[in-house]
């Protein structure tokens, strides 16, 4: 997806403000927020582009390479979530600082393996996975990143499931595990806002 197009899906014309793209988005994301519309597929694929556009619009904004995909980040998230991990159809480059080829392709086919799994939603799984590559490679950020995207998702997933006890501890976990996550931060405040209204 590239900016232009980012733009369109927001119904912004490229160079909008900043105040213009964030009120665009509100009000689409409330109009097309899978809570609102529950069971409507439509609608949730509709907010996951909106949520996906809007990201990175911001991304471009704050980087000096606009054109430049952003990192992964947190729902997916859509991402988030309000994603997590985002499934795009162009994948923004991995960093590969230090790792040697070995890690490298480690890294490169468990960031394959992560994305299909949270998209099937198998988060034990994708947790499993991370945590073995986050001990193979510990110092890498982007792992990290990808680790606590994956509790964080799995702690959603649990408050749908109204199982809140859980819930909270991997929400936990995910913002212990990427504190400097701004993105994610919103996501875990928003999944907590969420159980709050379940109780």
């Amino acid at each position: 997806m590239n900016l232009a197009e980012c733009y369109r899906i927001l119904g912004l014309e490229s160079g909008a403000s900043f105040d213009a793209i964030k009120a665009a988005y509100r009000r689409l994301a409330r109009r097309y927020h899978p809570d609102v519309n529950p069971g409507n597929q439509h609608a949730k694929e509709k907010f996951i582009e909106l949520t996906e556009a809007y990201k990175l619009i911001l991304a471009a904004i704050a980087s000096p390479e606009p054109e430049q995909p952003p990192k992964v980040t947190g729902a997916p998230q859509p991402t988030t979530a309000p994603t997590g991990i985002r499934i795009t159809r162009k994948q923004p480059p991995l960093q590969f600082t230090n790792l040697s080829p070995l890690e490298q392709q480690l890294k490169a086919n468990s960031y394959q393996q992560l994305q299909q799994m949270l998209k099937e939603q198998r988060f034990p799984r994708a947790i499993a996975l991370i945590e073995g590559l986050a001990r193979r490679i510990p110092q890498d950020p982007e792992v990290k990143q990808w680790q606590a995207i994956a509790y964080q998702r799995w702690g959603r997933q649990l408050i749908k499931e109204r199982q809140f006890d859980k819930a909270r501890i991997y929400l936990k976990k995910a913002l212990r595990t990427d504190p400097h996550n701004r993105s994610l931060w919103a996501e875990v405040e928003r999944d907590f806002r969420y159980m709050e209204r379940l109780f």
